[in-house]
């Protein structure tokens, strides 16, 4: 065999190696995506009076898209009729994107949603989902906290403290983003900080906002959660508190931080088992 066609050869090898290597992200990309098929979701968007983000519509855009795009199905409801054991048993997880305050009608339903869960259902709750049901401890709970403040809209980092976790897979360590930097009270100790505020990163030059950052923050002082994950009660559930602004649902880096949180809880999911639903009541003493 002559030299040249050696050298042809392994120049080949070589290209094919470096080939194999760039493909083993997008492969690894893949594969995490695959608890997404075969999966139904359900994204609520009640809101009760008060407050009503503007960002919802896009949201719900941006999350049937990302079915359409990853192969589940999506139903969207503001009917708190949809919380009844024979439709929720249907769903692998329920999405609330920035819901606030009473989101219910019946005690029945908040029932409803909390048997769900004890059987083994998964929750997605985005940005001012810890505004939900702000007088239902249960539920608090499960969120890992309830709305407390936060600071004006602007531009502050956010820093990635857990990078093994999936949600935050490729994106930035660092991430520079104009946000609302959310702070709860509350805070229930069985959550697991994926991502956290960095609270010195945000503009306090007026005074009193700087007092009340400081109020709000404490007991933490310089990082505040700001994206986390628990499992509660039989069931999974994953929250950011990020993701005010409308324009937020078109941002790839955010809408991959969303997709890879709907696919780390599908990827809890087993299937929903009513028999390990205990409670009887919205308030039946949690079991640990």
């Amino acid at each position: 065999m002559s030299v040249s066609i050696l050298r042809f050869k392994f120049k080949a090898s070589i290209l094919l190696s470096a080939l194999w290597i760039l493909c083993i992200p997008f492969a690894m990309a893949a594969e995490k995506n695959t608890f997404l098929k075969k999966v139904k979701v359900l994204v609520y968007t009640k809101n009760g009076k008060g407050y009503v983000h503007d960002n919802i519509p896009n949201a719900v855009k941006c999350i049937q898209k990302l079915g359409q795009e990853n192969g589940f199905d999506t139903d969207v409801s503001d009917d708190p009729s949809v919380f009844t054991e024979a439709n929720l048993k249907q769903y692998t997880l329920l999405i609330f994107p920035s819901t606030n305050n009473d989101v219910f009608d019946t005690d029945g339903q908040r029932l409803a949603f909390r048997r769900y869960i004890e059987a083994g259902g998964g929750f997605v709750g985005l940005h001012s989902v810890t505004g939900t049901e702000r007088n239902w401890q249960w539920f608090k709970q499960m969120l890992g906290g309830t709305f407390a403040r936060h600071a004006r809209n602007q531009k502050f980092t956010v820093k990635v403290i857990d990078p093994s976790h999936p949600s935050v897979a490729g994106l930035p360590k660092v991430w520079e983003r104009k946000d609302e930097c959310y702070f709860a009270k509350e805070l229930y100790p069985g959550i697991k900080v994926i991502m956290a505020h960095d609270v010195t990163s945000l503009n306090s030059s007026d005074p009193a906002d700087a007092e009340k950052i400081k109020t709000f923050s404490a007991p933490f002082s310089e990082l505040y959660p700001a994206v986390w994950y628990q499992q509660f009660d039989g069931g999974n559930v994953w929250i950011t508190a990020l993701g005010h602004d409308k324009e937020n649902y078109e941002d790839p880096v955010f809408i991959k931080h969303i997709l890879q949180g709907i696919n780390y809880v599908a990827g809890q999911y087993k299937k929903i088992d009513y028999s390990k639903a205990y409670a009887d009541s919205r308030n039946t003493p949690l079991r640990y």
